[in-house]
């Protein structure tokens, strides 16, 4: 089933909890709404589900209007970071409620919940723990059973509020691979809240990339780290070092070192940011009394090999944050590194943002 929703906002007082949000997501895809806590992105869940209602907008399911509808009549299938199992009732009670409180026509025969009940403990390959209580099960196996009870009444669509949230790194991974495959398998169309990025990149179709109450940047898990819209998707999406300098006609000048920006030809004397991951670092030995084309000057402060990287700290003079770079272990050890030791640090590929925040102080301050 297809949902969109337009123009939604939501406030509570005087927060704004999303301002103007307009989406699409697709039938049968697994789209991922990240962020920061405090964007926006589970009000945005519950107002999809139903829970919460907006202030203004439209909600779309199968492109009819679904804002007045109650949350039974969406048919949606919601997943809470806490799991929400009743404690009293064993594994198959908690997988057959929604089966069981439906009204009398709609309601399956005992038969046939319990044959629904086995099916789906066996899709989530926890059958053998039918007669347990969840007290008595891992984070892992709970959030797998929360799951199947939300399946049980065959939603439409399935909302997921930080399902990995309460979880271990170990099981977030083992589950993020399980419900990919559980969701190649059943195509339903589903939404995934998470603040981890790499929740929403390794099992998402779609990533929605929230920020204040807004709409940062939609596209794949490739688009979105690749080519990241903004400063904050950038800064958000993985270690980024920053370096600041001018704009001026299609050249950055950054630490002593300019840089092609073709994207900002029309650049005048403008504050710039330039963002570059560790990997995007190429690293040299320094040489002293050539120009900085070899690179910005920096000093090795820390430097730790895990299996076939290299993760380095660097220090510039030109720099105030340190500069992180990861480079293959075996360029490091041919290198022969030793702490303290000069290094010319070039980026190999850098992506460059007007700062509107630092330009816009600039020309306040020349009009006064």
């Amino acid at each position: 089933m297809s949902i969109e929703v337009r123009n939604i906002d939501k406030r509570f007082g005087a927060f704004v909890a999303l301002d103007n949000v307009s989406l699409n997501f697709p039938a049968g895809q697994l789209t991922a709404l990240l962020g920061p806590s405090g964007c926006g992105k589970t009000t945005l869940l519950r107002i999809v589900a139903g829970l919460e209602h907006a202030d203004a907008g439209t909600v779309l399911l199968e492109g009819e209007d679904a804002s007045d509808r109650h949350v039974r009549e969406r048919r949606v299938g919601f997943v809470f970071q806490h799991y929400a199992l009743f404690r009293h009732m064993s594994v198959f009670e908690n997988v057959a409620f929604g089966l069981r409180v439906k009204s009398r026509k709609t309601r399956p025969s005992e038969e046939q919940i319990r044959a629904k009940v086995k099916q789906l403990l066996e899709l989530v390959q926890l059958d053998w723990l039918a007669d347990r209580y969840p007290a008595q099960l891992s984070g892992g196996q709970r959030q797998r059973i929360a799951l199947a009870r939300a399946l049980a009444v065959e939603p439409r669509v399935l909302l997921l509020d930080e399902p990995f949230g309460a979880l271990d790194a170990k099981v977030r991974k083992e589950l993020r691979r399980w419900l990919r495959r559980l969701h190649d398998e059943l195509h339903v169309t589903s939404i995934f809240v998470t603040h981890d990025q790499e929740d929403a990149l390794e099992i998402a179709d779609q990533v929605v990339l929230m920020n204040k109450g807004h709409v940062e940047q939609v596209g794949s898990p490739g688009e979105i780290y690749n080519r990241p819209a903004s400063p904050f998707a950038y800064g958000f999406l993985g270690n980024a070092n920053q370096f600041r300098g001018r704009l001026h006609e299609g050249i950055f000048l950054a630490n002593g070192v300019s840089f092609d920006a073709p994207n900002h030809l029309q650049a005048q004397q403008a504050s710039g940011i330039g963002y570059v991951r560790p990997y995007d670092l190429e690293i040299n030995r320094y040489v002293s009394g050539i120009s900085g084309a070899q690179g910005i000057a920096a000093q090795l402060k820390r430097s730790h090999v895990i299996g076939p990287l290299a993760y380095l700290e660097l220090s510039s003079d030109s720099h105030t944050d340190a500069i992180e770079a990861v480079i293959p272990s075996e360029r490091f050890f041919a290198l022969n590194l030793k702490l303290g030791e000069a290094l010319s640090v070039r980026p190999k590929q850098m992506q460059i943002f007007v700062d509107s925040a630092a330009s816009g102080e600039l020309l306040a301050r020349s009009a006064k």
